[in-house]
């Protein structure tokens, strides 16, 4: 008996320690409207009923892995100190991609902020009287230098959102104020297709709501992630047809799908899944589609909290979350989809704030973090593991 009573208490106190994560993923930080949690009703309730231990830290679970040998572990990133070597006047950097030259290609918000009187009740923009924004949105940098080597975006842009640069250098763009989607030759500045409705939010597969990432495969299909309101996956072909629309509500449910990443040879799209605070791969379906019902590859574990974005390389993921307790530091993680585990993390030494997405380049030399308060860019080298 006495066992069994040492036992449950055992489970009921790591249960409380679990259930303390999940609760204290919502404690108040500096307001962000574009990071509402659209069940905070639920958790403050559940917060008045419970006595979270403010002391607690995740640091404090000691694992009882073994240390894998040093073949086994992946590149480890580095921030590159001094980059960029020279200060940007940027506004939100909300996306980083990089092109086939390496350099990476920000987007970034100038003097427009997320604030709470920018949407109404039913997802309208209501700052369109202010127009476009209209300073330059998009900046190629130096990938040694961090210096700027070209920028447009003027007068284009009402909320920068995503942006992705493909294997052929084509930019895809997301507008939240918008609801739209574009896609841009380089060196062009009128879009060559174009996704939803300008400014006019739906759930039909006409119209989009605040969209926020794009993944385009080898083979040519979109994945746009759509988005705060309707949390879907839309998958077209090169054309702009509509092929499938993930997730059917049987066999996975997303919360704001933040940021996405393909990889390829496992035929995986992994989500950065936000409000769910978690990474999923569903099959992406790109030669096959064979096993689009199969359970997606999910890793959530108690300090991820909220996945802003994902990136890969190989068949790895890297991937940042965002502020979501005082329990839980923001950092970035390292994770292996097939075995559904985090297997490392990472932070510069002086901290990260409020990341929002990454990228890591074409050759697998280094990564970039876009953050929003403070507005910044960050580049980590990937370095192998010392033996």
């Amino acid at each position: 008996m006495k066992g069994n009573s040492q036992s449950a208490m055992v489970i009921t106190v790591s249960s409380v320690i679990l259930l303390g994560l999940f609760v204290g993923a919502f404690e108040s930080y500096p307001q962000n409207y574009e990071e509402r949690n659209p069940n905070q009703e639920f958790y403050d309730e559940v917060r008045q009923l419970m006595n979270l231990n403010e002391q607690y830290r995740p640091s404090d679970i000691q694992s009882d892995e073994p240390e894998k040998d040093t073949a086994d572990k992946p590149d480890r990133p580095r921030a590159v100190k001094y980059w960029p070597h020279e200060n940007l006047t940027l506004g939100q950097v909300s996306a980083v991609s990089v092109n086939s030259q390496l350099h990476p290609v920000i987007f970034h918000r100038a003097d427009r902020v997320w604030d709470y009187y920018t949407f109404n009740e039913t997802n309208h923009f209501q700052k369109a009287y202010l127009g476009p924004i209209k300073e330059h949105t998009v900046l190629t940098l130096d990938s040694q230098t961090g210096k700027v080597l070209g920028k447009w975006g003027a007068d284009l842009f009402y909320m920068p959102h995503g942006l992705t640069v493909d294997r052929h250098d084509n930019l895809w763009i997301t507008d939240v104020a918008l609801h739209q989607v574009f896609k841009f030759k380089p060196g062009e500045i009128q879009p060559t297709l174009t996704f939803g409705v300008a400014f006019e939010p739906g759930s039909d597969t006409n119209h989009l709501c605040k969209p926020t990432s794009v993944a385009v495969a080898s083979t040519g299909e979109i994945f746009i992630a759509d988005g705060y309101c309707n949390s879907r996956i839309l998958k077209y072909n090169a054309a702009g047809g509509l092929l499938r629309v993930i997730p059917k509500q049987e066999f996975l449910s997303l919360q704001v799908p933040h940021q996405l990443a393909l990889i390829e040879p496992l035929d995986r799209l992994c989500i950065a899944d936000r409000e769910n605070m978690r990474v999923v791969c569903p099959r992406a379906g790109l030669y096959t589609v064979k096993g689009n019902k199969e359970p997606a590859l999910t890793i959530q574990q108690p300090d991820m909290g909220r996945v802003f974005g994902v990136a890969a390389k190989g068949n790895l993921i890297y991937a940042v979350n965002g502020p979501t307790s005082k329990a839980l530091p923001v950092q970035g993680f390292t994770i292996d989809p097939q075995s559904e585990t985090v297997i490392d993390h990472w932070a510069p030494e002086a901290g990260f704030g409020n990341p929002h997405a990454l990228a890591v380049c074409p050759n697998g030399s280094a990564l970039y973090v876009a953050e929003i308060q403070p507005n910044r860019i960050w580049k980590f080298e990937l370095v192998p593991p010392k033996k």
